[in-house]
């Protein structure tokens, strides 16, 4: 096997998923992906997407694709529930946050629900956990929450309600924390008769 080859593989087993944009600063032309795929080492995973042919997969894995994709993007609302496991629904589409003036990214798979946030609540309360073998940030528990007070009329006063009881009951946020991320998405007063009843 050449050093190109080689170098291929270790390239993808660091990065856990591979975009051919990725090859160029290494010298690798494209077509060594079609090659590794050809020979078994690499599989699709996607338009645009590569990674090792046997390479785990988990729960989150649309997440990690994703991520490869859109590495500007934030895992928000609905994705970021199930992922910290705040939630029963699964949701079919990956919620997705990226900039107000952001292209909006076109993938094939998975399907995107894409939410516009600006400045302190795109930035603040992001958490950037290993998927796959490939980074995905995703909002805190705590923004989480807050971003479903502030997406009340798209996702539902009842979904937010189940996140704030599942993420309070379970202690997985502090009520500093809470009303910081409050504070950001400007949801401080509609938050606090239900913050009142829980305490």
């Amino acid at each position: 096997m050449d050093t190109r080859a080689d170098t291929l593989l270790e390239l993808v087993r660091t990065k856990g998923l591979l975009r051919p944009c990725d090859l160029a600063p290494f010298g690798i032309s494209r077509v060594s992906l079609t090659r590794a795929v050809q020979r078994g080492q690499l599989v699709r995973v996607g338009r645009g997407l590569y990674g090792l042919a046997a390479r785990p997969v988990s729960a989150h894995g649309t997440l990690a694709e994703v991520a490869r994709r859109v590495p500007r993007g934030v895992v928000c609302l609905l994705s970021a529930l199930r992922f910290h496991g705040l939630t029963t629904q699964a949701p079919f589409e990956v919620w997705l946050a990226i900039d107000n003036k952001a292209a909006a990214p076109r993938l094939d798979y998975p399907p995107l629900r894409v939410v516009r946030f600006s400045g302190s609540a795109l930035c603040e309360g992001v958490e950037e956990h290993v998927v796959d073998g490939v980074p995905v940030r995703v909002t805190s528990v705590a923004k989480t929450v807050a971003d479903c007070f502030k997406y009340r009329n798209k996702i539902g006063l009842d979904v937010a309600l189940e996140a704030l009881r599942e993420a309070w009951d379970s202690a997985r946020l502090s009520s500093d924390a809470l009303w910081h991320c409050a504070k950001i998405d400007r949801v401080a007063n509609v938050m606090r008769p239900y913050l009142d009843a829980l305490a």
